[in-house]
């Protein structure tokens, strides 16, 4: 099997006969297809200022800490050398080479990891620079999942911080939430390429305990997507698909985990789903 240099997790997405025709505005889960399959792109091979002065110095991101990779035994195929070399995530002719090679073998949706520290947007020029100004974008359907977690400096860099001090925090608050939900729905939302359901553009969170915990609570983040659905009808959608992450769990393959150790008298994730008014789940490294 060959993997595709920058994209990770493959997610599977089916959907049933009943969905509603696709809409005009672009791209749509609806009868045409019996299923999309979806790969997250993990946008950490390219440059960009802030990222270099806080993780990858060298100007090629995520690239530097593959390079260092020593071997551990003998015989260790390390570091790794990608097949098509160390291609930039932010490079539009890479990438249309890896629009090629994955819509060849039944890719058709990207989902990109998109994120959101301090007041702005991080390691967004993957998608910006890379996949849409790819010539064949239009081959490809994408959507963004907030991944926002937060960033211990040795889970990205380990040759910098030898510490799991926290350099970046996934918390936001009103103010920067506003910010960014207007960017998404005024960057990418109406593109005629991004991934609709029913026509309900499709907007994942990676870490719902730390939503829930930006807003102060349930109540606090069910007012939050509500806000976002209402921007999202305002610019003319008939809704937004709000899509959460759960993590793997190998003691229980098969359902998600949102929250550690919770305790007995919180809600359940049944009730916290259902509060949230949640339209679908996923999980995120599967190993």
């Amino acid at each position: 099997m060959r993997i595709l240099p920058g994209l990770s997790a493959i997610l599977f997405l089916v959907f049933l006969s009943g969905c509603k025709p696709a809409n005009k505005r672009g791209s749509d889960a609806s009868g045409d297809k019996p299923y999309y399959v979806a790969a997250y792109v993990w946008p950490s091979c390219q440059d960009e200022e802030r990222s270099r002065e806080l993780l990858w110095g060298e100007g090629i991101g995520e690239w530097e800490i593959i390079q260092k990779g020593p071997p551990r035994f003998e015989g260790h195929y390390q570091p790794r050398l990608p097949l098509w070399g160390y291609e930039m995530d932010d490079d539009p002719l890479a990438v249309e080479k890896k629009i090629d090679a994955a819509s060849d073998h039944g890719i058709n949706v990207f989902i990109y990891d998109w994120y959101w520290y301090g007041g702005e947007p991080f390691l967004e020029e993957a998608l910006n620079e890379g996949f849409l100004k790819a010539r064949n974008n239009l081959d490809m359907q994408f959507y963004i999942m907030w991944a926002n977690h937060d960033v211990p400096g040795n889970m990205w860099n380990p040759y910098r911080y030898q510490t799991d001090t926290l350099i970046l925090s996934g918390k936001v608050d009103w103010d920067n939430y506003r910010v960014m939900v207007e960017r998404g729905i005024r960057q990418y939302l109406g593109r005629p390429n991004y991934f609709k359901i029913n026509g309900e553009p499709v907007f994942s969170i990676y870490d719902l305990r730390l939503f829930i915990e930006s807003f102060n609570g349930l109540e606090g983040a069910r007012e939050a997507l509500d806000y976002f659905r209402e921007e999202v009808a305002s610019a003319g959608f008939p809704g937004l698909h709000i899509q959460v992450v759960g993590k793997y769990d190998r003691a229980d393959p098969v359902n998600p985990v949102f929250f550690n150790d919770p305790s007995p008298e919180e809600p359940g994730i049944d009730d916290v789903l259902s509060m949230l008014d949640i339209n679908s789940v996923t999980m995120y490294n599967m190993a």
